[in-house]
């Protein structure tokens, strides 16, 4: 039975290329000169810190251009409030991966509306798809990227 799963996977090794970029970018920039401003990232969380709200402003527009570029879906960002101290700011951004269990019911439900003949199953973080033909996998998929989930969805494992 042809099957593929739905997934939100994060490429980590271009989201630190983006912060690396985003690092060099400020250390290039005359407006943060003399700044002690950082980007640093442990696993899916990107720490922003400068020393003041307008510069983790102008940090964050940087970062969000970098991650761009390198095809990284904004939609993966979720910021969390900014902390201020008297001599620093500091911003925690996490990068979701995974669908969560709302989105992947909603994803679920919106496949069994469709009124195809295929069967959607949550399996952890991902969404499993499996139908008796081929062509309604496909229209399946073609439904999937026509709504908007708030995240990027990626299609792999296709099987027949």
């Amino acid at each position: 039975m042809p099957s593929f799963d739905v997934v939100c996977e994060l490429d980590l090794h271009e989201l630190g290329n983006a912060i690396d970029q985003s690092n060099r970018e400020i250390e290039t920039r005359f407006d943060f000169k003399g700044v002690d401003a950082s980007f640093s990232q442990v696993s899916n969380r990107i720490s922003v810190r400068a020393e003041t709200e307008f510069q983790i402003n102008q940090m964050m527009d940087i970062l969000k251009k970098k991650l761009t570029k390198r095809n990284v879906h904004l939609s993966h960002m979720q910021l969390e409030p900014p902390v201020f101290t008297s001599s620093s700011a500091e911003q925690e951004v996490v990068m979701q991966k995974g669908i969560n269990s709302d989105i992947a019911k909603k994803i679920v439900k919106y496949l069994k509306d469709s009124k195809l003949k295929i069967q959607a199953s949550i399996q952890g973080e991902q969404v499993r798809v499996s139908g008796a033909k081929k062509d309604d996998l496909q229209a399946a998929i073609a439904l999937l990227r026509k709504q908007d989930f708030n995240l990027p969805l990626q299609f792999i494992n296709f099987r027949d």
